[in-house]
């Protein structure tokens, strides 16, 4: 059925759209972006549903429904597991004993400008782009408190360089992993893009660099070691990652199959792990469960809101309309090319799914690019990403939108470069 002109298709657009308002004022009306939008998609569903029924078609949205919450599931387990361990390692402190090192190093604030967007880049395609840029950004503040102009190209190039480095990875990023566990780019393939990705970070790194001040900050005696048990959780997080690796790309099946496998492993550690420390006279507890009590339920159920939204639009016809207008009527690098500079407004995680549901007939290198452009593309203003936003809370002050905003120019010129990289060095995939 085509609701697109009915009015209950009328009506979910309103309503869609009203929840959407809600997440942008998220920060001024002290309201949780999950909660409009959990409340959006029942109400959708329900109004869809019961015009589906009324037409004697209630097993077509029934198997709609069954099709968007079965692609939720497999992305919440995913998710739960890796925000789990990145919640054991802050717990035991691997976090903090990195950021104490890297203050204690006494590079000057040029080359800690570097390092720490170096390991943004390369921390995030493991851990996700909000924890990488959270832990960076602490090392920032503890050493560059007293130069302003420092924290804030800093925060602006930890942001730039997290997304980047989340774009060609399958675990950087929740639309990688997304397409990853679609089935339309292979794990292996996402590595194709590490090069438009690191283009994408170094061009505006170098031109901020320019701008840097002089100096080094004054010397850090702080210093903090990792808890007992830090290293194993490290392995254990490493195996996992290769274990649901290999049964995606092996056996065909499940990532969150892997996932869960791991979080058992995990879950047998800590029981192993509490039994050593109870021995001890520093006996600090672990408890698996309270790890997976601290996960950002807030991000994971507004991902459900936002994923049963943009399914149900798909069940009423405006994705196929959006489809035919950007994939027919325009080329598709064109297309690809504005969704990513879309994602600097709205999140990239509903574009990304409407295109997975869209599900466009495109080369694999306009898959990867849509994938690379969407990751990046919310490194263009500081409220296009996770990343960003939490910076401005963390850095108040030194780091802005506004600021971001005086930087966009070079931040789009790498956004070009990173895009150019990758028409010309994949040119073969397409």
């Amino acid at each position: 059925m085509d609701l697109t002109s009915h009015w209950a298709g009328l009506l979910s657009i309103a309503i869609f759209s009203a929840a959407y308002a809600l997440v942008f004022v998220e920060e001024s009306i002290d309201l949780r972006k999950s909660k409009p939008m959990v409340v959006a998609a029942g109400a959708m569903w329900i109004l869809i549903g019961a015009v589906f029924a009324s037409h004697g078609q209630s097993r077509v949205a029934e198997a709609a429904l069954h099709h968007v919450m079965l692609e939720f599931g497999e992305l919440l387990l995913f998710l739960i597991v890796a925000l789990t361990y990145v919640n054991a390692l802050r717990e035991r402190q691997v976090f903090e004993a990195l950021r104490c090192w890297l203050a204690r190093s006494g590079f000057g604030y040029r080359t800690l400008f570097w390092v720490t967007g170096l390991l943004a880049f390369f921390l995030s395609p493991v851990a996700d782009n909000l924890t990488t840029a959270l832990v960076t950004c602490s090392v920032v503040i503890a050493v560059g408190g007293g130069a302003p102009r420092f924290v804030t190209l800093s925060c602006i190039n930890i942001v730039v360089a997290a997304n980047a480095g989340g774009a060609f990875s399958p675990f950087g990023d929740i639309t990688t992993l997304m397409v990853w566990q679609k089935g339309v780019v292979a794990f292996q393939e996402f590595f194709a893009l590490f090069l438009p990705s690191l283009v994408n970070f170094l061009v505006p790194a170098a031109l901020m660099h320019l701008a840097l001040p002089g100096g080094r900050p004054p010397p850090s005696t702080e210093s903090v070691t990792m808890r007992r048990g830090a290293i194993w959780v490290i392995a254990l997080f490493a195996l996992t990652i290769a274990m649901t690796v290999c049964i995606r790309t092996f056996l065909h099946l499940s990532t969150a199959l892997g996932m869960m496998t791991g979080l058992g492993l995990l879950m047998l550690y800590d029981f192993l792990l509490q039994r050593r420390l109870l021995r001890t006279a520093t006996h600090h507890p672990f408890e698996v469960f309270r790890r997976l009590a601290d996960v950002e339920w807030d991000t994971l159920l507004f991902f459900y809101g936002i994923m049963m939204c943009v399914g149900a639009l798909g069940l009423v016809g405006y994705l196929a309309v959006v489809s035919r207008l950007l994939y027919v009527r325009l080329d598709p690098t064109a297309a690809n090319i504005l969704l990513g500079l879309a994602s600097s407004v709205f999140d990239n995680i509903p574009l990304m799914f409407a295109v997975l549901t869209m599900n466009p007939d495109m080369a694999r290198g306009q898959w990867l690019l849509i994938t690379l452009t969407t990751g990046v593309g919310g490194s263009v203003l500081a409220i296009g990403s996770a990343a960003g936003v939490a910076l401005m809370g963390q850095a108040r002050g030194m780091y802005s939108f506004t600021a971001h905003l005086r930087w966009a120019p070079a931040i789009l010129l790498g956004y070009a470069a990173g895009i150019a990289v990758h028409l010309w060095l994949n040119r073969a995939l397409f």
